[in-house]
């Protein structure tokens, strides 16, 4: 092996650390801590030891923990109900809905009902929009995670050669919309792509997102490029990611784990969009270099 491996539980503790710090001093100025709601619908065993986490990375965050369990039969009507409490209670600055949901439920109708300055998942097509034409919004926890973990192994990425494999709405495009913005040169890579290798080739940067297990092979990549590996797939062998990694970290200078990589920074990044958007409701200033 020759690539460096890229901590992402290290970078997550650091980012954690420094949004509780901040949180501490919010509570201070605004009267109240910033506060997050999360709904789970159903009794989905990967979901409810999610939703567990996350409440505790909140409280440690010096943050409110917001926790709304619902059964597996609420119907539509109800769960929007809930959405437009969440969005009218003055101690919730972000509202997440655990997906998925489930059958019966319309996610989509969900999630744009969340007050898109309360969206810190940023799934709302409101966020989307800010993020394509460069305004303030809320970006998916994911790709924001791995443009930090790009910008700290990698320093400036202006003018970076960025291959992105996955076109979907929470990782794929978003993670392209943000290496754009920090002056990469971008190529969407997916399932009807001809000639993968060939592209990969010229990547100094790719994220993989593509939810197939070691898809990506070392030999397509550029000696010494940078891989960021979003994929957790379960099989035989235990999680696996969507790179082969002996493969990969044989040809990559940099390539995050799986696990330990990417997923770590997901709820941290999730922490960091809330005490954001505390600040935002609360008409405090947060500086931009801060977090």
């Amino acid at each position: 092996m020759t690539a460096e491996l890229i901590d992402g539980k290290a970078a997550a503790q650091r980012l954690r650390a420094r949004v509780a710090e901040l949180a501490a001093a919010f509570a201070e100025d605004a009267g109240r801590k910033p506060g997050l709601a999360v709904v789970l619908v159903g009794e989905d065993p990967a979901s409810s030891v999610y939703v567990r986490s996350k409440g505790k990375a909140t409280i440690a965050a010096n943050m409110e923990s917001f926790e709304h369990r619902l059964p597996a039969d609420t119907d539509q009507a109800d769960l929007i109900a809930l959405v437009d409490r969440l969005n009218a209670d003055p101690a919730v600055d972000g509202i997440l809905v655990q997906l998925p949901l489930p059958a019966g439920l319309d996610a989509d109708a969900v999630l744009t009902r969340i007050d898109p300055d309360k969206d810190v998942d940023g799934f709302h097509p409101v966020n989307a929009g800010r993020l394509a034409t460069g305004l303030h919004g809320f970006v998916p926890c994911t790709p924001y995670g791995c443009l930090l973990l790009l910008r700290e192994q990698l320093g400036e990425l202006s003018g970076l050669n960025a291959v992105v494999i996955g076109r979907s709405n929470i990782v794929g495009k978003p993670m392209a919309a943000l290496l754009t913005a920090d002056n990469c040169t971008v190529t969407i890579a997916h399932s009807r792509t001809r000639n993968l290798p060939h592209h990969l080739a010229h990547a100094d940067i790719v994220v993989a997102a593509v939810g197939r297990a070691k898809f990506v092979q070392g030999e397509w990549l550029k000696p010494g490029a940078t891989v960021i590996d979003v994929g957790i797939n379960r099989t035989d062998d235990g999680l696996v990611g969507d790179v082969d990694f002996e493969s990969v970290a044989s040809i990559a200078g940099a390539v995050t784990p799986v696990p330990g990589g990417v997923g770590p920074m997901t709820i941290a990044c999730l922490l960091r969009n809330t005490l954001v958007a505390a600040h935002r409701r609360a008409g405090l200033a947060l500086a931009a270099d801060a977090i």
